[in-house]
């Protein structure tokens, strides 16, 4: 588009004053990687072989030569850029609008390798207050021959020409020939212009790791994040530590080890965000104040030693975190004594309902028998598809319950799985309703496991009595603002249609799954069937979507407490900790 501008500023040499118009813009880097950039992966999570170009040895990243059609910086080397418009739900939608206009690639082509934190810069040049959205996109390579969607590049009249370079050989000087200061965004997407090959390497990886990984719990992937950043640290190199690279809490590796963690929060698994961001911050809070805090540790230590201080920090605050799930069940034994003291009888099982797999609900339930020993505990489950968590909690649970330890008082336990759809009949009869939290906002609403709200609205018809506790950590609460805000994690169709074509489904189910994937125009599932494949996909004008939503929303107003490891809260707890962790991210990311 014509309005299309580079990611930051020229020096000015203007002495016009004149109030400068602001405009928020992407800056879409384009990237080819070669297979050797992330180590084999032990499993699936990191990137297929068609996410790479083996025809390179190294990483390269395009730059498109602006033209002298456009208005600024003409001739100059550039990222794809443009202006964020009022219609763009979000500044990476835009970048994608952007990519397809000047490029005319697609998803298809492409596929979002990370974000960078966006920056604010004026240019009295161009009479222009520029906020910038850096974007990293890998060029995809189908067929493995090097050329892949290259080919599909199709520049429009913004740009004469393209190259590839190698982004540590970008320069902000005026024999490179880039836009002003092209630097600035292309280190806030590539780690190893500041930290270096070794530490951004496992940066890359640990961040391609956590957004892959949907078998973990939010608790468990912020604790994958504190030992990442540790062993970000540990590959930095002493020297980068010294004193000499500044000093005090504008010293450069500080703000490159907060800026490592910013990454971890935004470009790991961003639904689980909050508690990765917490997590992160109490650590960054605990070295600031023995490394800045304490005058000594900081002036009379070498790269080497501050490193090895600042590490050994990171490796308390990981070793600590096994004994929150301890305080937690504590605290909950502690509200049944309160809430529910008639049901701490053998007399009165008490009932409670839950789903999914948390592993928080996990140790409260399998302690609550040494905790409350006259208890007998009658737990219903639901199956939590199409993972079918639940039935991995139930087996969990079963075995914790039959060890000698937990049976010590002789009664016996009751636990009994439900499908999803028959939630409501679950709910007769409970006493109590126990959710997990993927995220806590500001106002008391919760993010769960997708099926967590039909529960809470069928206690409120079945069991009116029951008491709805959210049973997590206290990190899981999020930044202030409304829970629309929030990332709505689809996770597509695979999950859902490898339940359809499994071997417990009939023939006439199998069959009926490929009609609804030919009628979507998505993969035919690849599994071991009798069954022959189809080949040809059903030409239709039918539009036929599979939605797989992994979290839903549930009101504050359906919760009655909040069980953390610091005890029992309320909304208005809730609200104090959210403000907390907002000036706490406002003194650790908001200047980077």
């Amino acid at each position: 588009m014509s309005t299309s501008t580079p990611s930051s500023t020229a020096p000015s040499s203007s002495t016009n004053h004149k109030p400068l118009k602001r405009r928020s813009v992407v800056s879409s880097f384009i990237f080819k990687l070669p297979p050797a950039y992330f180590s084999p992966p032990s499993s699936s999570s990191l990137p297929t072989t068609s996410s790479f170009d083996p025809s390179i040895q190294k990483p390269l990243v395009a730059l498109f030569k602006r033209s002298d059609k456009v208005s600024t910086y003409t001739h100059h080397y550039a990222p794809i850029s443009g202006s964020i418009d009022s219609t763009d739900p979000t500044p990476l939608s835009a970048a994608w609008r952007e990519i397809h206009e000047e490029t005319t690639l697609t998803a298809s082509d492409l596929k979002l390798l990370r974000q960078g934190k966006p920056y604010t810069f004026s240019d009295e040049s161009v009479g222009r207050e520029w906020t910038i959205w850096p974007f990293a996109f890998l060029l995809k390579d189908p067929a493995g021959d090097g050329e892949g969607s290259e080919k599909r590049i199709k520049i429009n009249w913004e740009h004469e020409g393209w190259a590839w370079f190698d982004p540590l050989d970008v320069r902000d000087t005026e024999d490179f020939g880039g836009v002003p200061k092209l630097k600035e965004s292309l280190r806030r997407v590539w780690f190893e212009i500041d930290l270096g090959l070794e530490a951004g390497k496992v940066l890359a990886e640990g961040c391609k790791r956590l957004e892959e990984d949907y078998v973990s719990g939010a608790r468990q992937m912020a604790g994958d994040a504190l030992r990442i950043l540790r062993d970000v640290i540990d590959k930095m190199d002493d020297g980068v530590l010294d004193g000499e690279n500044g000093d005090g809490k504008e010293a450069k590796w500080w703000k490159d080890i907060r800026m490592a963690a910013w990454h971890l929060w935004k470009n790991g698994r961003e639904s689980m965000g909050a508690a990765i961001m917490s997590a992160l911050l109490s650590a960054l809070a605990s070295v600031e104040a023995k490394v800045f805090q304490d005058h000594a540790t900081r002036s009379k230590s070498s790269g080497k030693q501050l490193k090895s201080t600042i590490i050994s920090i990171l490796d308390r605050e990981i070793s600590a975190r096994p004994l929150t799930n301890d305080q937690i069940s504590r605290s909950f034994a502690s509200y049944i004594s309160r809430n529910l003291p008639s049901f701490n009888t053998p007399q009165k099982p008490l009932s409670i309902l839950t789903l999914s797999e948390s592993s928080t609900i996990t140790h409260a339930l399998s302690h609550l028998p040494i905790l409350l020993p006259n208890s007998v505990l009658d737990i219903r489950v639901l199956e939590s598809r199409p993972l079918l968590e639940g039935v991995s909690l139930a087996a969990s649970l079963a075995k914790a319950l039959s060890t000698e330890l937990a049976s010590s008082n002789d009664r016996q336990h009751s636990i009994t799985i439900y499908t999803d759809a028959s939630a409501c009949h679950a709910t007769r009869g409970v006493q109590l309703v126990v959710i997990g939290a993927d995220r806590i906002a500001s106002d008391g609403s919760v993010s769960n496991k997708t099926g967590s709200l039909s529960v809470l609205l069928a206690t409120q018809h079945n069991a009116k009595e029951a008491k709805v506790v959210v049973l997590c950590d206290s990190e899981k609460v999020a930044l202030p603002g409304p829970p629309e805000q929030h990332v709505v994690e689809d996770q597509g169709l695979e999950q859902v249609t490898r339940v359809w074509m499994g071997e417990g489904s009939s023939k006439r189910i199998r069959g009926a799954a490929r009609t609804v994937l030919n009628f979507a125009h998505a993969t035919r599932f690849e599994g071991k069937t009798k069954e022959k494949k189809h080949e040809e996909k059903e030409k239709t004008q039918v539009k036929v979507e599979v939605r797989n939503v992994s979290f839903e929303w549930c009101a504050g107003g359906l919760i009655d407490a909040y069980v953390t490891e610091e005890g029992e809260w309320n909304d208005e707890n809730v609200k104090k900790k959210s403000e907390a962790l907002q000036g706490l991210e406002k003194r650790l990311f908001g200047l980077l």
